[in-house]
């Protein structure tokens, strides 16, 4: 079969198209044929080395498709199933070998595409918004990046709430797509301070919480946002790592900060089902809209990331097999 692999770590150049040996079901895994593989921020720094892989290794952390063949224990799943999962590394293939509890079967009413648009980033959002910072009416809360694919549907999610969000984005078309998710207010960061708006619009009070992707280069801004006792969310580093924080960076207001991970708020089958199974009926109903902005050949996966990198998204992209 075919999947998109790299050797070695470094830009998108290194990613490789080429043939592998079809994998096996071990007893507690199945086998899925991959209709369509979603491309997250977190495969480009596994190709960077901002997290470390055993080399060579195939890309990729989410998919949906069909199930072909499943491991003598699995009876969670069976072979014709149509299945999504994520926080599995390998993806980016024509076929997959995926432990069987991070499965999750698809409703009827939502295409394995569909599911794999939104698995991965509509958990995100959804445990950001739930767990993280349990959001409540009435709450402020920033956004960055929210044309963005876990920005736009953390926005409908918190909007849907009664939260009041403050977003950033770069462009106006990119402006306009946050505030058709939801948000109150949508900042240029491009043209103006963000924390001196974000001052300005809550009449010096400051945001509740901050969820921050981008890193390096909001980070403390961020923090200087947040009203007393408010919580900086830094789930992702788009722009870099953050350097080590002095807990009295925290005193300046009792403040809280974290940096939370999908696979420790999906780290039970229960959990994960549950989660996934919420956003799903989100979807189908109408509640959570997702932008695909592109679906690229899995051949072509080096544009994807290029994309990513660039900042030039605005709605999820798909690698089809």
């Amino acid at each position: 079969m075919k999947a998109v692999r790299i050797h070695q770590v470094g830009p998108p150049d290194v990613l490789r198209y080429e043939d592998v040996p079809s994998p096996l079901a071990a007893e507690d895994a199945a086998i899925v044929r991959l209709t369509a593989n979603g491309v997250n921020f977190i495969d480009v720094y596994y190709r960077s080395g901002v997290y470390p892989l055993s080399l060579p290794a195939t890309l990729g952390t989410e998919g949906a498709g069909e199930v072909t063949a499943v491991g003598e224990r699995v009876n969670l799943v069976k072979v014709g199933d149509r299945v999504a999962y994520s926080n599995a590394m390998g993806s980016y293939a024509e076929y997959h070998a995926v432990p069987a509890w991070k499965l999750v079967k698809i409703p009827e009413g939502l295409d394995e595409r569909m599911a794999s648009a939104v698995l991965l980033q509509g958990m995100t959002a959804h445990y950001l918004s739930h767990d993280t910072f349990p959001l409540k009416k009435g709450q402020r809360a920033l956004i960055h990046a929210g044309a963005g694919g876990v920005g736009a549907l953390l926005i409908q999610m918190a909007s849907q709430i009664g939260v009041e969000v403050v977003a950033t984005a770069s462009t106006q078309a990119k402006a306009a797509l946050a505030r058709e998710a939801g948000a109150g207010e949508v900042i240029l960061y491009t043209q103006n301070d963000f924390e001196e708006e974000v001052k300005r619009i809550t009449n010096g009070v400051g945001v509740d919480v901050v969820y921050d992707s981008v890193g390096k280069a909001t980070f403390e801004k961020s923090m200087r946002c947040l009203t007393p006792r408010g919580m900086l969310v830094q789930f992702g580093q788009s722009s870099g790592v953050v350097a080590p924080v002095s807990t009295m960076e925290l005193a300046r207001g009792s403040f809280f900060l974290t940096r939370p991970m999908l696979r420790d708020y999906t780290a039970t089958r229960e959990e994960f089902v549950r989660r996934a199974t919420e956003v799903f009926e989100m979807v189908r109903s109408g509640r959570l809209e997702v932008r695909v902005m592109k679906d690229i050949p899995l051949s072509q996966a080096a544009e994807a990331h290029r994309l990513l990198e660039a900042r030039q998204t605005t709605g999820k992209l798909l690698l089809i097999p």
